[in-house]
Formats: C-alpha cells, structure tokens, sequence
C-alpha cells in the first residue's frame, strides 16, 4: 500500500495558506479520493498505523484550511471524521516524535468556537462535558490547554454579559492562533445582537452617536445599516426601539433591565448613564 501520492498532497496543502482558494479547494478534493483509495477515511483494525497517521494528519490539515476558506460546514464534516481517530490512543499509532502530533486540541476547540457563534450552547457543553470526562479519567484537566480554555472563557463572559471582555478577546493579541481570529467578526456579531436585545428592553431611544460605541461599530453610517436591519426607527439623530403591544413594563422593570445592560458594558457605562 503506497502513501507516497497523498504525502506529496499533504505536503502541498501544509505550505498552500497563502495559494489561491480554488488551488486549496483541488488539492484538498485530490486528498480525499486519495484517502479513499487507500481506504482510510475511516480508522479500522487492519488499517497500518503509518496509514492511520497520515489519514488523520490529512483531515486536521482540511479542517484547518476550511476555517481559513470561511467554509463553517465542510470544517464541521472534517472534525466529524476525525472524532474515530481521536478515539484512538496515540500508542496506536506507532510514531515518535513531532510526527506524531495531534492538533485534536485546536480543532476541537474551534468546533466549540463555531458551537458558540451559532448559539448552540447546549451542543458547546456536550463536547465540553465529553472532554472533561476524558481529561478526568487521565487525571488531568482542561485548563491549561490555551485551545480549549478560549472558548471556554467566551462562553462564560457571554453568559455573564461581559461583552467589552468578549470584544478584547477577539483582538489579535488574545486569541491563541491565526486561525480562531476567523471568527471575531461573527462574535462580534453574536456581540451585537445581545447588546441589541438589552438595549431595546432597556431604553425607548438612543443617540447615534452612543449607539456606535455600545454596538462595537465602525461608524454611524454602519449603526444606520444595523438599525434598519432590526427594524428600529432612525430619526433626528436618534435610534427609536419599537414597543410592543404586549409588553407593557413598569418603570421598575425598564430600570433593571437598564440596570443590566450598563452593567454588562462597563467600558461604556458612564456614557449611557447620561443617554437615559
């Protein structure tokens, strides 16, 4: 059984960060019928640990450069087919050295990076839960694994509302490599709308200007385009929030409802102290 065809592919798509997408695209196409050939997109007994090696090697290098591609769905088929050969214990495979590396840790916690820019929390704390359980059993854990723990950070400052905290996460400088930076404009994104939410609950209108800062946007041109996209009414300087029939609050619930948002925005509390 030769491996020397999709060695030379796997070679090539390790230094093709920088190629064209549809040269990325080909090569990764070329690596899979490879992989089928040699009858290892899936681990079996009888399957060679040189073969096992290369195989796994060669779907982390797809699901990497899908992340690259902004391509959310086939990076998701490629940590589905890698999840056999994570179950595999690494004395399996039968290599020493830095050939026998897993990127299990970075692919995995950028699956739980998708997992939270979709909202799917519940599918976040399965795998998270998974994970523990196994680190558990080796009597380790996951703290210190800078991939896992990322994400882990995000979903807890999400839940808490700490979105300046979510939004310096997302700089250049705070995540842990070139590859989970691909998803600061979607969490920013998921930034928005939570802030969004709070914001209609909380007050009846607020100033451009101050909604430019508060949604983490580029400028009042761009808070115009987001308003509009949520329905909110933009006159006179001013973002209005639509009140709904049915939702009728006391003045004690708008004022802890206000409460929260200039809670959860701490860089700009000040400032909507004096928008209200």
């Amino acid at each position: 059984m030769s491996t020397s065809k999709l060695s030379d592919l796997l070679s090539q798509l390790q230094h093709s960060s920088s190629s064209p997408p549809q040269k990325i695209t080909s090569l990764l196409s070329a690596a899979k019928r490879e992989l089928l050939t040699l009858d290892a997109l899936l681990p079996r007994p009888t399957t060679p640990a040189s073969v096992l090696l290369l195989a796994r090697q060669t779907l982390e290098t797809g699901a990497l450069l899908s992340i690259r591609l902004q391509q959310p769905d086939a990076f998701t088929r490629y940590y589905q087919q890698l999840l056999p050969f994570y179950e595999i214990p690494d004395s399996s495979y039968q290599t020493s050295g830095n050939d026998l590396k897993s990127q299990r840790s970075k692919v995995t916690g950028l699956y739980l990076l998708l997992l939270l820019t979709k909202g799917d929390y519940a599918g976040f704390h399965t795998v998270l839960e998974g994970l523990e359980v196994e680190q558990a059993g080796k009597g380790k854990g996951l703290e210190g694994d800078e991939y896992i723990s990322y994400p882990v950070k995000l979903e807890r400052w999400l839940m808490e509302g700490s979105y300046d905290r979510v939004w310096g996460a997302t700089k250049r400088d705070g995540v842990p490599s070139e590859e989970f930076g691909v998803f600061s404009e979607v969490l920013i994104g998921t930034i928005r709308d939570e802030i969004a939410s709070c914001s209609e609950k909380a007050y009846p209108s607020l100033p451009i200007a101050n909604a430019k800062n508060l949604l983490f946007l580029e400028s009042e041109g761009s808070v115009v385009g987001f308003a509009q996209g949520r329905g909110w009414v933009v006159e006179d300087g001013r973002i209005y929030f639509p009140q709904q029939q049915d939702d009728m609050r006391t003045e004690k619930e708008i004022l802890v409802a206000s409460g929260q948002v200039i809670e959860n925005t701490i860089g700009y509390a000040r400032e909507l102290e004096t928008i209200v």
